[in-house]
């Protein structure tokens, strides 16, 4: 079936162009770089995969409950309306749910494999050239990955988001070669981290878990990148630039809070759209899931060195500034290992059953003869 057919809504003009701006930059220097650039490089080409066989495809996925998401967690729960809902409306709530958690994204990794293209294009350096060149590949495989769950798993897309959207244009209409960085590899992947973690850690489904634990390994290999990349670069700007690129993010960051709420899950529930944002900005679950999607950014950006006055006070504002003290290499080092731990356990479990599978055989010849 066509994409089109399952959108929730009509998705817009396809395709959305927006207007580029900056220049491509060539190097002729191939003999040196950053060895910490140069080793990520060797890392993403070791750690490609592919999405059609190191994930499970065969394994069962309930649309009406895909995630395991408990009532609780619903903004209409405790509300009048929740009182109302049969309980195939609710398992309809829960499909609809997850259906716009992973159709953001589906458009978010394609935004992120279009920018990762765009940084292979503008930046000055060969070494993040190479590593871009395969996070693209990374990006179009989470793509392929995401869009295969909706499809076939769930049924159903939303379009996106209209502050995602906002973001990822101006992030690509600025002709500064590192604003690809900072918006999609700070901002966009940094938030996209915080909410895939979440998930992987909480639902007991194994399809999901799979996807975003193996999408995670690669996701912490380009925020390394992004981290490196801009440390090096900002230490080089004046104050007023780096002042600018604050207000880039300070903007950003009040858009990807406004992001995750779901009111077009609500609206298509009959729910009048002022009265969703007020539920939804109501929901005690959302509110402090909201506050942990930017436990990854935080830290990040004062890591980068993007930590002014205006910009503390928009986290202060936001209540997430204590964040910024959080230990990101450690996070980003059990992302690896949740993934590692991941196959070694699937791949046991498979050879318990081929041992189990032999003995079988044996056991049945033997009784024959």
């Amino acid at each position: 079936m066509p994409t089109r057919d399952l959108y929730t809504d009509g998705p817009g003009d396809s395709p959305w162009q927006v207007p580029a701006s900056g220049a491509a930059r060539f190097t002729w220097e191939y003999d040196e770089g950053r060895d910490r650039l140069l080793a990520l490089y060797q890392k993403g080409k070791d750690k490609q995969w592919d999405g059609q066989r190191r994930i499970d495809w065969e394994l069962e996925v309930d649309p009406y409950d895909p995630l395991g998401t408990p009532e609780e967690a619903m903004s209409l729960y405790g509300t009048p309306h929740w009182a109302k809902l049969t309980d195939r409306d609710k398992g309809e709530l829960s499909r609809h749910y997850a259906s716009w958690q992973f159709s953001q994204f589906l458009h978010g990794e394609q935004g992120a494999m279009v920018c990762a293209a765009r940084i292979v294009e503008s930046a000055p350096d060969l070494d993040a050239k190479f590593y871009s060149a395969t996070q693209t590949m990374d990006e179009a495989r989470h793509a392929e990955i995401y869009s295969r769950f909706l499809h076939e798993k769930i049924g159903m897309l939303y379009p996106i988001d209209d502050n995602l959207r906002s973001l990822l244009g101006d992030t690509l209409r600025d002709s500064r070669w590192d604003m690809p960085y900072l918006g999609m590899q700070v901002l966009i992947e940094g938030l996209a981290l915080a909410a895939f973690g979440m998930i992987r850690d909480t639902t007991d489904k194994p399809l999901p878990q799979q996807i975003l634990a193996y999408v995670m390994q690669d996701e912490a290999r380009h925020v390394a990148f992004g981290r490196m990349a801009l440390r090096d670069y900002y230490r080089q700007l004046t104050d007023a630039e780096l002042r600018e690129r604050e207000e880039f993010v300070i903007e950003g960051c009040y858009l990807m809070r406004d992001r995750l709420r779901g009111v077009e899950v609500l609206e298509n529930f009959g729910i009048p759209r002022a009265e969703a944002e007020r539920i939804s900005e109501d929901c005690e679950f959302l509110r402090l899931f909201r506050k942990l999607l930017f436990s990854r950014i935080v830290p990040c950006v004062k890591d980068i060195g993007l930590w002014g006055p205006r910009l503390r006070r928009a986290y202060a504002d936001m209540g997430v500034l204590e964040m910024g003290d959080a230990g990101l290499d450690l996070l980003m080092a059990r992302d690896e290992e949740i993934a590692e731990r991941l196959d070694a356990e699937r791949f046991a479990a498979e050879e318990r059953e081929r041992v189990a599978e032999v003995e079988e055989a044996i056991e049945s010849g033997a009784a024959e003869a």
